[in-house]
């Protein structure tokens, strides 16, 4: 099945096993893969010099590499990889762990960018299994990365990717049709459907994911709105209330009482009266003012 209800095993990147995967997230459909949102964002958009480098943060560095590859056998199952890179303010140690792949990836002399959590001990700043790109690239840096609620087996970057290829078919068919009224995105100040959606999940800036947000957050509290309107429509026309005896007279009940009702407090019970009289279900709340002696306190609920 083809458009927003094509399987997702069908989606570049995903398959059989992957689709089990995405499964468990909920996700059996493109539609259901577009609209899963990140919980979470990182700004990897801008680089720190390697001297500013706080314990614990996670950042983002360009520098040059200095050293070749070294790998420490720690057991037989464990390899540690060590590369030095540098800036104009310092040097920092980037260590992996298990990676044996990155053993010739990372060329003397070119400028990378790095991304991973900082570590400060004894005068070494060092960063922990970081990601990376090249100096033209931007696959896992220079940009706002989303990041979603995952499941075991499931890596952040296989989603993302993931993600960009349903996005990107979403697109080349023209498949997010606007929901709104053009008056509606107007009065409201909305970004249309495909840019919010785009921007939900790989914003250009923050300015353009709060857009994006007002726009989903916007739709989800209409179509709530709307959904309950209708249930309240429907309740109203085939439900029936009870219609009470026309030949009972709230002036007996008035006329017993210690004082003397206002104009507007007659005309509400009046109201009251007329519609208890009709089967026609009705939902009413009538609370008198704090502070006056005659109505203080005095709340009449009927339904």
């Amino acid at each position: 099945m083809q458009g927003l209800k094509r399987e997702i095993q069908f989606i570049k990147g995903v398959g059989p096993n992957r689709a089990a995967l995405l499964h468990k997230l909920g996700i059996a459909t493109l539609e259901d893969l577009i609209t899963y949102y990140p919980r979470d964002y990182e700004d990897r958009s801008k680089p720190k010099k390697i001297a500013s480098l706080q314990q614990g943060e996670e950042a983002l560095i360009e520098a040059i590499v200095v050293s070749k590859m070294a790998e420490q056998r720690v057991r037989k199952n464990m390899a540690i990889y060590k590369l030095i890179v540098r800036d104009e303010t310092g040097t920092c140690l980037l260590t992996w762990f298990n990676q044996s792949y990155l053993k010739n990836k990372f060329v003397l002399g070119q400028t990378y960018k790095f991304y991973g959590r900082v570590s400060r001990q004894y005068g070494r700043i060092e960063m922990n299994s970081p990601v990376y790109d090249s100096e033209e690239t931007s696959k896992n840096t220079g940009k706002i990365i989303p990041i979603y609620p995952a499941t075991f087996g499931l890596a952040q970057t296989t989603i993302r990717q993931v993600m960009e290829n349903g996005l990107k078919i979403a697109k080349e068919e023209n498949l997010l049709q606007e929901t709104l009224p053009q008056y509606i995105l107007d009065e409201y100040h909305l970004e249309n459907r495909k840019i919010a959606n785009e921007q939900i999940h790989f914003p250009k800036d923050f300015p353009s994911f709060e857009k994006a947000r007002k726009r989903l957050v916007f739709e989800e509290l209409l179509a709530m709105q709307l959904a309950l309107i209708q249930l309240k429509n429907q309740y109203t026309k085939e439900e029936k209330g009870i219609a009470f005896s026309k030949d009972v007279k709230i002036s007996d009940v008035i006329n017993e009482l210690p004082f003397k009702l206002t104009k507007a407090q007659l005309k509400v019970l009046e109201e009251i009266d007329n519609n208890m009289e009709e089967a026609k279900p009705m939902n009413r709340l009538l609370q008198g003012d704090v502070g006056s002696r005659k109505d203080s306190g005095c709340h009449y609920c009927c339904l």
